[in-house]
């Protein structure tokens, strides 16, 4: 079995220092000999880490010890290698970047749709529209079947893009996707601000979908932004697509 624990996750929160957690955190990252990417934003953080299982989870159970991070909801995979070159932590505007001041997914987020929901709908044959808000490289490696791409390179031309497009999903049922969630918390409250009213975020991403469900209604791989490039469906790596390192 692979060695390598790699996680991702994610969190919303309001952070009024993000300086000093950079400042704790980057020194104990090196010692412990993981590395990944971590940004921090005053809307709350976005992680990337790999390597020895015991290393992660003392980081991550060093960051849940403060109270706005308890509780994370970790997206893990193993490889046989570590898929980063170095660790960094960088301080951000914003942990994904929208470029929609309004749009706040903690006071107003969307609602979620579980893997098995989703399942359970596309298998019952339900007329649902799968809003994949990843960009044109992600898209091109696997998206679900049928899925609805508006042709975005990265993610602020998706809210451009919304607000030229949401009519068009006036009436439907609409459940957003992307890696592992964190722009869908920010694409879905959008479109319910646009007056699309029936709109989900799939919770967890494709990777929880992956991990619960498997490739049922997914075609192809998908994209992950680190050295790996791609996992299909098992939440194996391939490597044979251009890996990029954060996602836009």
């Amino acid at each position: 079995m692979p060695s390598i624990l790699n996680v991702a996750t994610y969190r919303f929160v309001a952070i009024d220092d993000p300086g000093a957690l950079k400042a704790a955190w980057l020194p104990f990252a090196r010692t412990l000999g993981i590395k990944g990417s971590v940004l921090v934003a005053p809307e709350g953080i976005n992680v990337f880490l790999a390597g020895a299982e015991a290393a992660v989870r003392a980081f991550v159970g060093m960051v849940e010890h403060d109270p706005r991070f308890a509780a994370l909801d970790l997206k893990e995979s193993w490889s046989e290698h570590v898929p980063f070159r170095r660790m960094k932590i960088k301080l951000k505007r914003e942990i994904v970047t929208f470029r929609q001041p309004d749009i706040d997914p903690v006071r107003a987020p969307a609602p979620f749709m579980t893997p098995r929901e989703l399942k359970r709908r596309l298998d019952a044959g339900e007329d649902l529209v799968l809003l994949d808000t990843r960009n044109d490289v992600e898209v091109a490696r696997g998206t679900f079947t049928r899925a609805l791409f508006w042709g975005n390179r990265n993610f602020t031309e998706f809210g451009a893009i919304a607000r030229d497009r949401a009519g068009d999903l006036a009436g439907k049922t609409v459940v957003s996707f992307c890696t592992g969630g964190i722009r869908c918390e920010k694409a879905a409250p959008l479109l319910r601000a646009l007056g699309v009213a029936d709109v989900y975020q799939l919770e967890g991403g494709i990777l929880r979908y992956f991990e619960q469900i498997g490739r049922s209604h997914f075609d192809g791989d998908c994209f992950v932004f680190d050295e790996r490039a791609a996992l299909d469906p098992a939440l194996r790596a391939h490597s044979d697509a251009a890996p990029i390192t954060t996602p836009t």
